[in-house]
């Protein structure tokens, strides 16, 4: 026989103004009636399920709604403390209490060794409102440390991925560096190899394939520095199913020809702002994510479509309102994923890769991109059937932003001025010199500041530009700036860097200019033309160098 009765009087203790659930082993009536008398006079807000048969009392212990468990000792069908243990097997954290006139001070203690909370005779039944409010409170109190222990525990996870990400951080600026060291020298010598080959020299095709190469190899270390929040944004209005076609070719080498790739693209004016070049990796980081979930071939729809959000996506970071969105969708007919596994998809170093075959950081900078751009993402996905992401970026509506020769050279590039140039890098420094050289310029070179400020003596009257490196050891090139504008305050200052920390160096001098490397030999010609061309100024000063800068050429002369 089961019997739910509800007793629902104003607290006296505010600890107890949660409903308490308490199941009731009992099976004589005037008893159980008796109890709950007891307990509501006491001011206990209950709901009380009583049970008689040992079925009926482990089924209410399934059913798992259970705060309070107040129990006969001797029962039908129980075997002496049989119920304590059928508990135990069930609901181990749910208070037990034995209300029972056959209890004596020896049975209290045995039963209390097992595990029973209380034991209080039927008697004594003024001892059960005070038991009933401890056991709660400290019902209570242990839910709300284990709350805390998790919270903590979070945070402690929390922390470990965030020192991951400041030392992948810290890698990627170095990393990007030295690389754009690197591509500045090889693409530099390919441009200007392809000036002075022919359209038919037999070569021609070659070089640009390797000046092409320099390119890619350039948006992979912006992906590196995208996810280490390195690299400042370069978000333009753009139409995304043009962005899209851009990368369809590229696409289909990525994922090979026994995977069926289909672009569902959109009849609608898609605007999105967002760094294009962004844009395109999350789409390759998601279809790379598809191929390998289908080893043996299968499915894969890109699609976009415009869409009314009424519902926050599962994956985001500040609140996503609703209004005009655009959705990328990508899916497959892949592997799928389980429920455990896509709670740990975006974050960092996560993956189900073999050792070897995957880093990570593919899905945690696809997040990290959307996010940023004030997005967010739903993940559908099943074992065996496939996956699908849906990504949710804002729409606009303002004009496209027409994209930019950043190698468009000024009507002329040529001149007859001295320059300082000054680069650590023996290849970087040799290209500039030689490309500058052709052009007309009179070239004295350093290799660091400390030289720089020697070389520099002789023709200080004649200097009219400082091509400086900003990190070097010993002396960085603001710090050099510094020196130079004291003894010539009408000197021009061109910085070149490969840190995208420096970004922005002289951003607030009319006669100062930055250069990102890697860069071509065009747009040093052209940054270099065009400062000389500035007319000068009363007041002529070198911008203060960023606490950044000063980082990181202390860690370089470390």
């Amino acid at each position: 026989m089961n019997l739910l009765l509800e007793a629902v009087v104003p607290p006296n203790d505010p600890a107890m103004t949660t409903l308490l659930r308490v199941l009731h082993l009992e099976t004589n009536h005037q008893e159980s009636d008796r109890i709950e008398a007891v307990l509501i006079d006491g001011g206990l807000s209950c709901a009380i399920r009583r049970v008689e048969t040992r079925r009926a009392f482990v089924s209410a212990l399934n059913d798992g709604q259970v705060d309070l468990i107040l129990a006969e000792l001797s029962m039908p069908e129980f075997d002496e403390g049989a119920a304590l243990e059928l508990a135990q097997q069930s609901v181990l954290d749910v208070p037990f209490i034995f209300v029972s006139a056959a209890l004596t001070e020896t049975r209290c203690i045995e039963e209390m060794r097992r595990g029973a909370t209380d034991c209080i005779h039927k008697e004594h039944l003024g001892r059960l409102v005070p038991s009933v409010r401890r056991v709660w409170r400290e019902q209570q109190a242990r839910a709300a440390r284990r709350q805390a222990e998790e919270a903590l525990l979070q945070s402690e996870i929390q922390l470990r991925q965030l020192q991951k990400l400041e030392a992948v951080g810290r890698l990627a600026g170095g990393l990007a560096h030295d690389f754009n060291n690197l591509l500045t020298v090889i693409m530099g010598h390919s441009q200007v190899l392809l000036g002075e080959m022919g359209p038919d020299h037999p070569l021609r095709s070659r070089v640009e394939e390797m000046h092409k190469a320099g390119d890619r190899a350039k948006v992979l270390i912006r992906q590196l520095l995208t996810f280490s929040r390195k690299q400042p944004s370069g978000a333009k209005v753009q139409n995304l199913n043009a962005t899209l076609n851009n990368v369809e070719t590229m696409l289909r080498r990525l994922i090979g020809a026994d995977i069926l790739l289909t672009l569902e693209l959109s009849m609608d004016d898609l605007r999105i702002k967002a760094d294009p070049a962004l844009v395109e990796q999350v789409v390759m980081n998601l279809v790379v994510n598809a191929r390998d979930a289908m080893p043996t071939g299968g499915k894969l729809i890109v699609e976009t479509a415009s869409a009314e959000l009424d519902h926050q996506p599962k994956y985001h970071v500040n609140p996503i309102a609703p209004g005009e969105y655009v959705r990328l969708s990508v899916s497959d007919t892949g592997c799928g994923m389980s429920k455990e596994v896509q709670e740990h998809i975006f974050k960092p170093f996560f993956t189900t890769k073999e050792e070897g075959k995957g880093t990570g950081l593919g899905l945690s900078t696809v997040f990290g991109i959307v996010t940023e751009s004030g997005g967010g993402l739903d993940v559908i996905s099943e074992k065996g059937v496939g996956t699908r992401f849906d990504i949710y970026l804002p729409r606009v509506a303002s004009e496209i932003d027409e994209p930019t020769d950043e190698n468009l050279p000024v009507t002329s590039v040529e001149g007859h001025e001295t320059i300082l140039l000054v680069e650590d890098e023996e290849d970087v420094r040799v290209l500039i010199r030689d490309e500058l050289r052709k052009l007309g310029y009179r070239i004295v070179e350093a290799r660091n500041g400390v030289e720089a400020c020697l070389v520099a003596t002789p023709h200080i009257g004649k200097l009219k530009l400082l091509l400086t490196d900003v990190v070097m050891p010993g002396m960085s090139g603001t710090e050099l700036a510094r020196h130079l504008r004291v003894i010539k305050p009408e000197l021009k200052l061109l910085f070149i860097s490969g840190y995208t920390d420096d970004v922005g160096i002289g951003a607030d001098d009319p006669a100062s200019a930055y250069l990102q490397k890697p860069f071509t030999p065009e747009a040093l010609a052209s940054s270099v033309r065009e400062l000389l061309d500035v007319k000068p100024t009363n007041r002529m000063r070198v911008n203060q160098q960023p606490e950044s800068s000063e980082q990181s050429a202390s860690v370089k002369r470390s």
